[in-house]
C-alpha cells in the first residue's frame, strides 16, 4: 500500500469562524492596473513598489495611498505571450545588490515556440522608475507542452540565490509525470546562481543543490520536485522558511514548507491523498503542512506571507494565504512542532487574489483581479469618535534598542484608561505582560527584563480602553533583544 511519509504533524486545529476585526482596505485608492500578478518593493533604500501586469508591464509608484499615478518601469508586451490565463509576464525579483547593480529578474512565457523565459534586464543608467528593455539577458528557458501550469514565483533567497517556481507543464493529472521526473526542470522549485557562470549557462549551481554532480541525468538546477503548480511562494527571513502554496487538481490544495532535495509528491499524490500511484516508490515524500478540500467554493490556493508588519500585531509570525474561488483569507500559525492553528480571517468582497506581495516595511498587499490592491486595515491605531484625542495615546521607541537584558518603555495616557501592554514573538505569542490595570491619565515607565528570553525581534503592544467613552487604542513598536 503507498503512504505519504509523514515528517511532521499533520493534525490541523481549523476554525471556520471569521475574526470580524481584519478588514481589506484599498491600498492606492487612485490606481488600477490590468491583471496586477506580483508586488515587489526594490529593497533600494527608496519607498517604491513594483507591480506587474501578466500583460506584460510593469509599473511603479511611490508607496503612498495619496498617489494618483504610476509610471512604466517596464514594457516587454512584444515579447510576452498570454495566450491563456496562466500564460504571460509572472514574476519579477530585484537582485539583492540591485541599489549598485541595478539588475533585476523577470519570468515570463513566448509562443513559437511556447516556453518560460528567465531574463535578466538592467534599470536605466539616467531614471531610475524606468528599465532598458534592450539590457535583456537571457538567463534560462524551458520548453512548454501545454498553456497551463506555468507557476511563475520568482524569488531571491536568504542565501543569495535565485529561486524559481515551474509548474508540471499542464494538461491535466501531469501526462508526463514532469514532477517525478528529475530529468527536467517541469514540476520544481529551482535554485541558481546568478552571480556566477558555469559552462555554456547564464549562471552557476549552488554548490549544495541536490543533484550537483549526478551521473544520472537530474538537472542539477533543482532544489525540490513533485510540485504541481507553486504559483506562489515566499520566505520568512526570520525563521529561513521557504513556504509554498501548491495548486491542486481537482481536489485538494496544499502548504508545503519546501527543504533542499525535497519530493512533494506530486502526481503520486494530490495533497495527503492518492492522486495516481502508477510507478510510485510509496516512500520519501514529504506530506504538505496542511492541506483543504474544494469545499464552499475553495478551489486554488494563492500562497501568501508569514506576516512580519506593525499595522497588524495580531497577524506577527502568522502566515496568511488564500484561496482565488473562494476569496477566503486564512491565517496559519506553525512553529514546526506542534499542530498549524488555521483561522479565518475575512471573506473578501472585492475581486478575486491573484498574490500577495509586501513592501519594504514587510507590510502585506493583495493584487486582485478588479485591479486593485488591498492591503489588511491597519489595527494599531482606533479611529475615536467619542471626544478623545487617539494621537496623545502613544508609546514612544524603548530605549535602549537594541538592548540586553532590559529596556525601558514610555507610554502616554490622556484620560483614564485600561491599559494594556504586552510583549509579543515573532510566532505572534503572547509571552509576557507589563501591565493590565486601570490607569489615569499621565505618562509612565515600564520596563522589561528579558534575562530569560533568546536575541531576537519581538513586538511590544499598548492597548488602552477609555473608561469615559469604551473607544480603544493602539499601537505596536518592534524593539530588538541582542545577547
Amino acid at each position: 500500500m503507498h503512504k505519504l511519509k509523514l515528517v511532521i504533524i499533520i493534525l490541523v486545529i481549523f476554525s471556520t469562524e471569521g475574526l470580524p476585526q481584519f478588514q481589506l482596505q484599498e491600498a492606492f485608492p487612485n490606481l488600477v492596473f490590468t491583471l496586477p500578478v506580483d508586488l515587489q518593493p526594490a529593497n533600494d533604500g527608496t519607498d517604491r513598489i513594483f507591480v506587474v501586469e501578466q500583460t506584460g508591464i510593469i509599473k511603479v509608484f511611490q508607496n503612498s495611498s495619496s498617489v494618483s499615478s504610476a509610471k512604466v518601469f517596464l514594457d516587454i508586451t512584444d515579447r510576452v505571450s498570454q495566450t491563456s490565463t496562466e500564460m504571460g509576464l509572472l514574476g519579477l525579483a530585484f537582485h539583492p545588490d540591485y541599489k549598485d547593480n541595478g539588475y533585476f529578474y523577470v519570468n515570463y512565457t513566448t509562443a513559437s515556440p511556447m516556453m518560460t523565459r528567465i531574463s535578466r534586464f538592467k534599470v536605466s543608467s539616467t531614471n531610475p522608475d524606468s528599465a532598458d528593455k534592450n539590457s535583456e539577458m537571457i538567463i534560462l528557458t524551458q520548453d512548454q507542452p501545454f498553456d497551463n501550469h506555468k507557476g511563475g514565483q520568482t524569488k531571491f533567497g536568504p542565501d543569495g540565490y535565485l529561486y524559481l517556481g515551474l509548474g508540471d507543464g499542464g494538461s491535466e493529472g501531469d501526462p508526463n509525470n514532469n514532477g517525478q521526473n528529475k530529468s527536467t526542470l517541469l514540476g520544481k522549485i529551482l535554485r541558481i546562481d546568478v552571480n556566477s557562470t558555469q559552462g555554456s549557462l547564464n549562471y552557476g549551481i549552488p554548490p549544495d543543490n541536490p543533484f550537483i554532480g549526478n551521473t544520472q541525468g537530474y538537472r542539477e538546477e533543482i532544489y525540490a520536485y513533485g510540485l504541481r503548480n507553486p504559483w506562489r511562494f515566499s520566505f520568512d527571513f526570520t525563521t529561513g522558511w521557504l513556504w509554498c502554496g501548491d495548486v491542486g487538481q481537482d481536489a485538494w490544495e496544499e502548504i508545503d514548507i519546501i527543504t533542499n532535495g525535497g519530493n512533494y509528491g506530486w502526481r503520486c499524490y494530490e495533497g495527503l491523498h492518492p492522486y495516481n500511484t502508477t510507478g510510485c516508490s510509496g516512500s520519501g515524500y514529504i506530506s504538505p503542512i496542511y492541506n483543504y478540500g474544494h469545499s464552499s467554493g475553495n478551489c486554488c490556493i494563492i500562497g501568501g506571507f508569514v506576516y512580519r508588519g506593525q499595522n497588524v500585531p495580531e497577524l506577527v509570525g502568522k502566515y496568511i494565504f488564500a484561496d482565488y474561488c473562494s476569496k477566503n483569507f486564512w491565517s496559519m500559525q506553525y512553529d514546526g512542532r506542534n499542530q498549524p492553528i488555521v483561522d479565518t480571517l475575512l471573506k473578501s468582497p472585492y475581486g478575486q487574489p491573484f498574490a500577495f506581495g509586501v513592501d519594504k516595511n514587510n507590510e502585506l498587499y493583495i493584487c486582485a483581479s478588479d485591479g486593485k490592491i488591498y492591503r489588511f486595515k491597519p489595527t494599531t491605531n482606533s479611529v475615536n469618535s467619542a471626544g478623545v484625542n487617539a494621537l496623545n495615546f502613544d508609546i514612544a521607541q524603548n530605549y535602549p534598542n537594541p538592548f540586553n537584558p532590559s529596556t525601558s518603555i514610555n507610554i502616554s495616557i490622556p484620560v483614564e484608561s485600561r491599559v494594556h501592554v504586552q510583549i509579543i514573538d515573532t510566532m505572534g505569542r503572547e509571552i509576557a505582560d507589563l501591565l493590565n490595570e486601570n490607569k489615569s491619565k499621565g505618562n509612565y515607565e515600564l520596563k522589561w527584563v528579558a534575562s530569560k528570553f533568546p536575541s531576537g525581534i519581538y513586538f511590544v503592544r499598548l492597548a488602552a480602553k477609555a473608561l469615559n467613552s469604551g473607544n480603544v487604542f493602539t499601537k505596536t513598536i518592534k524593539i530588538v533583544l541582542m545577547k
